[in-house]
């Protein structure tokens, strides 16, 4: 079945070109880039919302990204169940959308990371994580400054009772420990998805570790998953 990919483009976008690498020539599939001022999604099957520093991280991160035309379609293609995979700065913009609950504040140390981690499968029930195995451990990059996930008690409380938390950071045992919440988000999240599943936001690139020449190929599991789970393979 063919496969039709959206990655959208924001003014200060930097990791579009990543995900339509890993998207066209790794997983060979169709693939657009979508400008911002589009409307149309139609024709997309899987829609990936990708990292950068959407209009200059102005405000704060996705602020302003999250006012974009295209977002009051994302919203509705992700309200139709359709899935949307938002990786960094795409995690933050569809926080500040409402589509994802909670917020991102600056790394705990106040300093940009960026470099190879570590985390665990915590729930396989979404598309993206329906082909790994709960506590499995995959190695991916981070690249950022305000990764710092945070959620107030009751909120946490939620997702974890929603099974909602889809990564968590941890060592490469699989252990969450404190020198493993690299940017000390809240339980060392790393990735979270919506109540059905369909939508995922996550810190680490998995578009950036689909091939083992770049130090992992970790991040094809990602998509492996979703493309099996959509019947898009």
């Amino acid at each position: 079945m063919s496969k039709n990919i959206g990655v959208i483009v924001f003014p200060g976008s930097n990791c579009d070109h990543d995900a339509y690498h890993a998207m066209k020539h790794v997983m060979n599939a169709e693939t657009t880039f979508l400008w911002h001022k589009e409307s149309d999604l139609s024709n997309v099957d899987l829609l990936i919302v990708p990292g950068g520093f959407s209009y200059g991280d102005y405000l704060r991160s996705g602020a302003i990204a999250r006012f974009s035309p295209i977002m009051n379609s994302v919203v509705e293609y992700a309200k139709k169940g359709n899935p949307v995979l938002g990786i960094c700065n795409g995690f933050q913009i569809l926080l500040e959308a409402g589509l994802l609950p909670g917020a991102m504040l600056h790394n705990e140390k106040l300093r940009f990371i960026c470099k190879q981690v570590h985390i665990r499968v915590e729930s396989t029930r979404s598309p993206f994580t329906g082909s790994m195995e709960k506590g499995q451990v995959l190695e991916v990059p981070v690249s950022h400054g305000e990764g710092n996930y945070y959620i107030e008690e009751k909120g946490l409380n939620e997702l974890e009772q929603n099974d909602q938390i889809a990564f968590r950071y941890c060592d490469k045992d699989g252990n969450i420990t404190k020198e493993s919440n690299i940017n000390g988000s809240v339980s060392s999240i790393a990735g979270i998805t919506n109540v059905d599943g369909n939508v995922l936001g996550m810190m680490p690139h998995p578009e950036r570790a689909m091939e083992d020449v770049l130090g992992s190929g970790d991040g094809k599991l990602f998509f492996d998953s979703v493309f099996n789970r959509l019947q898009l393979a």
